[in-house]
């Protein structure tokens, strides 16, 4: 399939992507506002000529946070306009830059030769960067006429992935050979977009920007005051983080078994998307938990069994409050989510079996001896208990996850020396 019978089809497709929006709509309201962006139409007013940093959803906002605000310092004169796909990575992308006026926001427009054409036209970018393995064929390809380098940054690409890709040659192979960086994690992914077509000089291992996580000390500091305040400095504190549909029944089970050795035991429960904070909540009552909504602002007692973790933008500071993390996304067939936040916060990590999207990652914090993985609520409820009753090993894992974290710094000057080189370039 080549580029033109792809857009045909993205064409004939649009009814269809119609009736997935206002599915989504259903569950999150939010997807059917703005949706004159998603064609270029009724964007808000833009400055023109500086760097366009596109991040899918909240992971990859997550991600492209410290590489932005680098951005921000090395390039004082330039704005910076930050699109995303997603609600939920809409509202991250204003929570992490709401003081920052040369931030620029809008929803990315649908992968249509004018609807791109559009938006470029609109923002006229010196440069653009898509974290991760975002590819659009007729956004790269209205950016390579108009002589706009385009990067991606982070970038991962597994097996399964690649796969796909080369399933579309005619199509893949052209795209990527109008890019100008693959700042890419692992030597084994940059193998992967050469043979799928990545011209040689484009390609550049750099690691993973998501080592380079650095914690502001305050956020302990307001974690320990908060446990001091809750008078749980002595009870035994675990988070669920990122969890999907599947997992939450699951880490309810693990707590209940926790709760029969460990009466005073406190779970801090996070969804990971914010549809699901009600349904949540509503099966913690269900199952009989006493249980606090952190945006409810309510204090957390010495009866509180569950806390739900139903705000955005708060989740390293919720892993700060716990002895031990869960990362969720990783008991379902999800690929897990990441697991460097725990880890950066010196806390023992524990996870499911499926990792696929971070599988490096994880294979290094395994080796170390930084990550347990569980199968089942029994498997978790044992984990989270030899934690409490061994600190010395949840100690040991912690500082093994931090010396990981810390022995792989160093891709986000490596990306961002890149970058310097194409904006040098333009």
């Amino acid at each position: 399939m080549n580029r033109t019978l792809y857009t045909a089809l993205f064409y004939l497709g649009l009814p269809l992507v119609a009736i997935r929006l206002w599915l989504r709509s259903r569950k999150a309201p939010a997807y059917a506002k703005r949706i004159g962006e998603r064609f270029s139409l009724g964007l808000p007013s833009m400055q023109p000529g500086g760097i366009w940093v596109h991040a899918v959803s909240v992971g990859e906002s997550i991600a492209a946070a410290p590489m932005i605000r680098a951005l921000l310092a090395r390039y004082p004169q330039l704005p910076i306009t930050v699109t995303c796909m997603t609600p939920t990575g809409s509202e991250r992308i204003h929570a992490l830059f709401a003081n920052e006026p040369r931030i620029q926001h809008c929803y990315l427009p649908y992968d249509l030769p004018c609807a791109a054409a559009r938006f470029l036209d609109r923002v006229q970018p010196k440069l653009a960067v898509i974290m991760e393995t975002e590819l659009w064929p007729n956004h790269i390809d209205q950016c390579a006429r108009r002589g706009i380098p385009v990067a991606l940054a982070n970038a991962r690409l597994s097996e399964r992935s690649a796969k796909g890709y080369g399933r579309f040659a005619r199509l893949t192979a052209p795209m990527l050979a109008q890019m100008s960086l693959f700042a890419v994690q692992t030597e084994a992914e940059a193998q992967r977009f050469l043979r799928l077509g990545a011209r040689p000089e484009t390609v550049q291992v750099t690691g993973s920007i998501k080592f380079d996580l650095s914690i502001d000390p305050q956020l302990l500091q307001r974690a320990t005051e908060l446990r001091q305040q809750w008078q749980a400095m002595e009870r035994p504190v675990w988070i669920a983080a990122s969890t999907h549909e599947g997992e939450d029944a699951v880490v309810l089970d693990a707590h209940r078994q926790l709760l029969g050795n460990y009466p005073n035991a406190l779970l801090i429960l996070v969804p990971r998307h914010p549809e699901r904070f009600d349904s949540v909540h509503e099966l913690c009552r269900q199952q009989g938990f006493a249980t606090v909504r952190r945006s409810a602002a309510e204090p957390v007692l010495a009866t509180t069994s569950v806390l739900l973790g139903d705000t955005m933008g708060e989740l390293l500071f919720l892993y700060a409050l716990a002895d031990s993390a869960f990362v969720g996304g990783s008991l379902v067939p999800n690929g897990g989510h990441n697991l460097l936040e725990p880890a950066a916060l010196a806390k023992p990590v524990i996870s499911g079996p499926h990792l696929f999207n971070f599988l490096e990652i994880a294979a290094m914090l395994r080796e170390a001896g930084a990550l347990q993985e569980v199968d089942d609520a029994e498997g978790l409820a044992v984990a989270v208990q030899r934690l409490f009753e061994l600190p010395q090993d949840a100690r040991k894992m912690a500082d093994a996850g931090l010396k990981v974290l810390k022995a792989n710094q160093g891709a986000l000057q490596r990306l961002l020396d890149g970058l310097g080189r194409l904006l040098g370039r333009h």
